[in-house]
């Protein structure tokens, strides 16, 4: 069974999105990079091109307000900050502002799901619900840090706007290696293949799927990770095939409330398209406000850690 995937050094999130903009600052003379007091990581982009950069304090409405004056302009504005709060505290401004005269607005953030030991208010649990139902949204979750750089350089083209999540962002693992997928907004990766069970995933929880696939390799099972890292618009013609390549047994792992993200959207395309399956788990925070902890420490806490990760796909793997 081949492994499509290596773990290589740890690198930082936020320090790629740093240099991929001051990058593209020179080639594109109208991004703007906007952050309410989030902004350590974007000095290059400030040095390089101070009359491009706002930092608007801590007031997330008023950068997407802004970041929607700018793309009325002409202009490519990208608004960097903490997503608990760009998602919830200025949802109306990103609805209305950005979403409604569908602007090429990109909004890149930290803390999705229970990562940072912020406590409740500081999660963002409830973002890729929300973001998923704005019309003209694009909605993306990313757990590879050197992804990062490619998803934020094909959004240049993008003439609507995108949710670009991430972890805290300062310490992430490397999933890929450089070249090893197609790596397209839109489009699933096939992380580890596989022909028993599908075991998809986004973001933070990357990482701990594929360790799952690797524990039940050792026993002799066939896990497909997919890093489903689009979910709006996600990948329909991926669910399909692996409904039908891997015995119609799907396990959805995310860092999210387990109703409202990848596994509703998931769930809605099994049913939108009548496909068949003989198991369907999902794994993800139940209806609760999870406190504080390290985020290993509240997956285990909440049921989607790696010891349930592993016992969920069990059971799909026994379902006829």
């Amino acid at each position: 069974m081949p492994v499509t995937f290596t773990f290589g050094e740890m690198l930082s999130a936020r320090s790629v999105i740093g240099s991929t903009l001051a990058e593209l600052g020179e080639t594109h003379e109208n991004l703007w990079v906007i952050t309410p007091d989030i902004g350590a990581t974007l000095v290059e982009f400030r040095d390089k091109y101070p009359d491009r950069f706002l930092d608007v304090g801590l007031a997330e409405q008023v950068s997407v307000g802004i970041s929607a004056g700018l793309a009325y302009d002409g202009n490519i504005p990208v608004v960097s900050g903490m997503l608990p709060f760009l998602s919830m505290r200025a949802l109306e401004q990103v609805r209305t502002d950005v979403c409604y005269p569908n602007l090429p607005v990109k909004i890149i953030g930290t803390h999705g799901g229970l990562v940072g030991n912020g406590g409740s208010t500081h999660y963002a649990v409830e973002d890729l619900s929300l973001m998923c139902s704005l019309t003209n949204m694009t909605v993306t979750s990313i757990g590879d840090p050197v992804m990062v750089g490619e998803i934020i350089r094909q959004s240049m083209s993008m003439t609507g706007p995108i949710y670009i999540r991430l972890a805290v962002g300062k310490k992430d693992k490397v999933l890929y290696e450089p070249g090893e997928h197609d790596v397209r907004i839109g489009k699933g990766i096939v992380a580890r293949d596989g022909d028993e069970v599908t075991l998809f995933t986004h973001g933070t929880t990357v990482a701990q799927a594929l360790d799952v696939a690797d524990e039940l390799a050792n026993e002799g099972r066939s896990v497909r990770v997919v890093d489903m890292f689009t979910l709006k618009p996600i990948d329909e013609d991926l669910i399909a095939q692996c409904a039908d390549e891997t015995g119609g047994r799907f396990v959805v792992l995310e860092d999210h409330l387990a109703y409202g993200g990848l596994a509703t959207r998931i769930a809605d395309v099994v049913a939108d398209r009548g496909i068949h399956l003989s198991a369907f788990e999902r794994l993800g925070i139940p209806q609760v406000y999870a406190g504080f902890g390290e985020d290993e420490q509240l997956r285990d806490k909440h049921g989607y850690g790696h010891d349930a990760t592993v016992a969920a796909v069990r059971r799909a793997l026994a379902a006829s």
